[in-house]
């Protein structure tokens, strides 16, 4: 993984409105250092709808983001298909309490705002896989961040009046209450329903894939990006039986393992199951280099994330 990416210089980003509710990213320059352990700013939650049922829609006031309520239900979570694999065993009923979830991933035009408001630190580096300019590249206002830490993503929802979603509530918004092996059935994946198995070969914009929603209409659950999520990963979690809105393992010494979801552009079939679980080396806050690798975790042009909220 690559270091840090430093910020010597003013840069200045020039992008437009993300498109989505008031919320507008402004071409202003930006300071040549950001804050490292500061507390962001903590914006006030969207307001709530009234009544609120399964797929209604709210729009955050804070970054445009259209949220969808997922209500209270029980859901059977874990590998239920030929391709398990053995950290997706056992399957088990879980119970859950609505939330809402992000209807996209973070968008470049979502995220330059959190970076505007000094509260986020910009992406590791501004490429993409195959893009030299991306994240400071107008052309990809809507297109999914990528190259963030677990902490930056973690820093962004806070940021915006959300929080990284449980794993749990990851694939209940992808799954619903049936044993669909995809959020959109037990078809198997085609391009019209996904950016996967490189049939694009990078990232592509957020929402372009209808087809590929889940049943509650959360979009880009399969492939894309993987999404952080808030769970530390353990291979044997699901054999606790933890039932009821279940938040993951504590974190053990020396071992900062996140949990990623969704899959990538380049993964797969198997890999964008709603099942499946990747590790990725998360952030440690309370290492003593903010600029070391046991500091920031992994990072990849592959990974971004999404928001949730109670």
């Amino acid at each position: 993984m690559k270091k840090f990416f430093p910020i010597f210089a003013v840069i200045a980003l020039f992008v437009s409105a993300c498109g989505a509710g008031n919320a507008q990213p402004t071409a202003i320059p930006l300071p040549t250092a950001f804050p490292t352990n500061t507390p962001p700013a903590i914006n006030e939650p969207a307001e709530q709808v009234a009544n609120a049922q399964a797929g209604s829609e709210r729009v955050s006031s804070v970054d445009g983001m259209p949220a969808v309520y997922i209500p209270d239900g029980t859901f059977r979570m874990g590998g239920m298909d030929p391709d398990v694999d053995r950290d997706e065993e056992p399957p088990h009923n879980v119970t859950m309490k609505g939330f809402w979830m992000d209807k996209l991933e973070v968008t470049n035009a979502m995220y330059t705002l959190c970076v505007q408001a000094g509260a986020c630190e910009p992406p590791q580096t501004f490429k993409s896989q195959n893009r030299e300019s991306y994240f400071n590249n107008p052309e990809f206002n809507d297109y999914p961040v990528v190259y963030v830490t677990w902490l930056q993503a973690e820093t962004y929802c806070t940021w915006a009046g959300r929080r990284l979603p449980t794993e749990a509530e990851w694939e209940y918004a992808a799954r619903g209450n049936d044993y669909r092996t995809y959020p959109w059935g037990d078809d198997r994946p085609d391009s019209s329903r996904g950016n996967f198995n490189y049939f694009v070969g990078d990232t592509t914009r957020v929402g372009d894939y209808p087809a590929g929603a889940s049943p509650f209409g959360i979009l880009d659950m399969a492939g894309n990006v993987a999404e952080w999520v808030a769970d530390y990963y353990d291979g044997n979690y699901y054999s606790q039986g933890v039932t009821s809105n279940p938040t993951g393992p504590g974190a053990r010494s020396e071992y900062f393992n996140r949990v990623v979801r969704g899959g990538t552009f380049q993964d797969a079939f198997k890999d964008v199951r709603v099942a499946n679980r990747a590790s990725v080396r998360g952030s440690n806050p309370q290492a003593d280099d903010i600029y070391s690798e046991d500091y920031l975790g992994e990072f990849s042009p592959k990974i971004g994330f999404r928001c949730a909220s109670d």
